[in-house]
């Protein structure tokens, strides 16, 4: 064969495999870590906020720290606002066409505040920066995680102390040793998935002189948020709409405050007007979300409908941007 044909068709090979890895990994790691919740008696609401969603977004970190890393931030920014949008609208949407999800009462109370705080915070941040989002900020969107998991877990001890956890649970448990070893091993699969997806990525980009930032937005939010669809989706068709929900609220969140907080740590991003109307529009499909939610406390299949159309649109607007 070839070798220019090897070297064109080998980062498409690439990107296959290391989404494959990635959301293999993913389900390692949710299925290890949700155990491991479980058994300490953790909500299925509190596990699909924290565990589930960190295990689910785990491929946006790996990605977004490797394209840092390797002087590629733009589709770490690009990854970050992508998948939140595509988390909202084509995620949700499919999960309440499959069934309507109720809305646990204690995600208006801290998690749908909290995630039109983030969307809000990102432009914000942005703004102030000129063309850059720098370290203060990554400071910044990391005091605010931390601040975040720390109020989610102190309602996951006082849930505990007041006898819940019994429950019965559509999460899987394994035995304490398997539990930690597909953690671990999940972890590994991301972090080598991460690397060779972004590095693919890129590849790609050059050879179609397409934008790092477009390709993050599309092709590399689509395949790091395969393991938040496959598992919002299970979960929906399980009906247990506490997972659906909690993990796609849970991961917009991580993704913001954690996985762009210290991307930006590493290396700061530069930005344009085009990557704050992405932020815009991300802020625009978080405010619809919450709207949703709290006019009927559920997302309902019409519901599910509009914001597929969102999506349609959006992905129109970028791709004749």
């Amino acid at each position: 064969m070839d070798n220019a044909l090897i070297s064109t068709v080998l980062p498409y090979i690439l990107l296959v495999v290391g989404f494959l890895a990635l959301i293999k990994g993913a389900d390692f790691f949710v299925d290890g870590s949700s155990s491991i919740a479980k058994k300490l008696r953790i909500p299925d609401i509190v596990v699909g906020l924290t565990i589930v969603a960190m295990g689910t977004s785990a491929p946006e970190l790996a990605v977004s720290v490797s394209a840092a890393i390797t002087g590629s931030a733009d589709i770490a920014l690009g990854n970050v606002v992508g998948s939140n949008i595509l988390n909202i609208l084509i995620i949700l949407g499919l999960s309440a066409l499959i069934l309507p999800l109720t809305i646990d009462p204690s995600m208006f109370r801290r998690d749908i505040p909290v995630l039109l705080f983030t969307a809000v915070l990102l432009p914000v941040l942005t703004l102030i920066g000129g063309d850059t989002i720098g370290r203060i900020a990554g400071v910044i969107m990391t005091v605010c995680f931390i601040g975040y998991i720390v109020w989610t877990l102190k309602a996951a001890l006082d849930y505990r102390k007041k006898g819940g956890g019994e429950e019965e649970s559509t999460l899987k448990t394994f035995p304490w040793w398997k539990s930690a070893l597909f953690t671990v091993g999940g972890a590994a699969l991301i972090i080598i998935g991460g690397n060779v997806s972004v590095e693919a990525a890129t590849d790609i980009a050059h050879q179609l002189g397409i934008s790092e930032a477009v390709i993050g937005l599309t092709v590399v939010a689509l395949g790091t948020s395969l393991p938040e669809l496959v598992t919002s989706v299970i979960a929906a068709k399980k009906g247990n709409s506490d997972i659906a929900l909690g993990n796609i609220v849970g991961s917009n969140i991580f993704n913001v405050l954690f996985i762009l907080g210290t991307t930006v740590l590493i290396r700061p991003i530069h930005t344009d007007v085009n990557t704050l109307i992405d932020q815009i529009f991300l802020l625009g499909a978080s405010v619809v979300l919450a709207i949703s939610a709290a006019t009927g406390k559920k997302l309902s299949r019409i519901e599910g409908v509009v914001f597929l159309i969102l999506y349609v649109g959006y992905a129109t607007f970028l791709f004749l941007r």
